[in-house]
């Protein structure tokens, strides 16, 4: 079953590029406070449906014209999954930060800094890819499939 929504990709674009930088920068100046930041924006936004930094593109990027909206006709179930899942890691690599294993939050936190480049830049959401597989699957819960013509975890094309 596939119900198709608009979904505007950059917003999903401005998160991604948002985690990325907090956490990279919460590295460079070994700062694992950044990290909670990150993991309950992300754990917020997964809550209320929403990209969790998808604020600064509706509030500051959209409004001034500097990111224009690319609304494609998809699944929002897989966006929040995936959201929540690496704010889920995130969390944990803020749990090992302040439980005495920095270098295993570091790594944590990595591993989400890699996924949502992957997305960033590829495309591809590694986090959207295991929610069609657990559709798939027939796990209860994951009842979207890929938009038609998409390959699970890629970007749907643009429309005409």
């Amino acid at each position: 079953m596939t119900h198709l929504k608009p979904v505007d990709h950059t917003a999903l674009r401005t998160n991604q590029a948002t985690i990325i930088l907090l956490l990279v920068l919460g590295y460079v100046f070994n700062q694992p406070l950044w990290v909670v930041f990150v993991a309950l924006f992300m754990l917020g936004g997964t809550l209320i449906g929403r990209p969790g930094f998808g604020w600064i593109y509706q509030g500051v990027f959209k409004p001034l014209g500097i990111l224009k909206p690319e609304v494609l006709q998809d699944n929002p179930a897989p966006h929040r999954f995936a959201q929540g899942f690496g704010g889920s890691v995130v969390a944990m690599a803020a749990i090992a930060h302040f439980a005495g294993a920095p270098t295993l939050g570091w790594i944590l936190a990595w591993v989400v800094v890699g996924l949502a480049a992957l997305n960033l830049f590829l495309g591809f959401c590694a986090g959207c890819a295991v929610y069609y597989f657990l559709n798939r699957l027939g796990v209860p819960g994951f009842t979207q499939a890929p938009p038609p013509g998409t390959r699970p975890g890629f970007r749907p094309p643009r429309q005409a």
